[in-house]
């Protein structure tokens, strides 16, 4: 069956490649239910977690737009923002489940940490480390995906000259060349993961500003909110 011809559903158990990353990142844009409704996987699929960070770059990409809204109340522009910030901790949750089954079958981690704060890795002393994790580069072809539908419907537009078209065109060639770009250095990276020459570690994102132990605005209003508590009791 041709890649072009395989629906998301069809991607299950299949190997990570470039052609069916970016096979499944379109198969997904041209659901007229997605991003709203989830593409289901096997919970020991690595497909579902690619899935999981597609989905939600693309209702990151959404809020993003509605976000810069000009006659939006402050009250939607705030409920944009509270949606972002949950978006984008669960896309980067997402990208760090790919890289751990990615790891685990390529035995380059140790699978009683792997899902930890600080996982092991299990690598060759002469394997290179490389800066960028291949669910790293999933999630910026994933994004590159978004750009590429955005651009096409730019060179389709009716109502603009033909100066914007050709130059939207010449930046959708430009996407898509960057896109296959990012797809080589998947290949490669896994490539060379699989000969032992090469490795990359699963890296925890810690984003404290959505964490209230550590997002130093958020534990002062607990404090405050524990004093006032405190407050209110005494004076009963």
């Amino acid at each position: 069956m041709a890649l072009s011809s395989l629906t998301p559903a069809d991607h299950a158990n299949q190997p990570i490649t470039a052609l069916h990353v970016k096979s499944f990142h379109d198969a997904c844009l041209a659901l007229a239910s997605w991003p709203k409704v989830a593409v289901e996987f096997a919970e020991a699929d690595v497909w579902r977690w690619v899935a999981t960070n597609h989905r939600n770059n693309c209702l990151l990409w959404d809020e993003e737009d509605l976000a810069r809204r000009t006659r939006a109340t402050d009250a939607d522009i705030t409920a944009n923002k509270r949606a972002i910030d949950g978006y984008n901790q669960a896309r980067n949750d997402a990208t760090e489940r790919v890289d751990e089954f990615l790891l685990l079958s390529l035995g380059l981690i140790d699978a009683a940490t792997a899902s930890s704060d600080q996982p092991v890795a299990n690598v060759s002393a002469t394997a290179r480390l490389n800066s960028e994790t291949a669910g790293s580069i999933m999630d910026r072809m994933s994004i590159m995906s978004l750009k590429i539908k955005a651009m096409t419907a730019q060179t389709e537009r009716t109502d603009v000259d033909a100066a914007h078209r050709y130059s939207s065109a010449l930046k959708l060639q430009r996407l898509h060349e960057q896109r296959n770009d990012l797809g080589a250095c998947l290949d490669q990276l896994l490539a060379d993961s699989r000969a032992g020459v090469a490795y990359f570690k699963v890296y925890r994102q810690f984003k404290m500003y959505n964490d209230p132990r550590f997002n130093p605005v958020l534990v002062a209003e607990l404090a405050a909110a524990k004093t006032q508590q405190q407050a209110r009791s005494a004076q009963q």
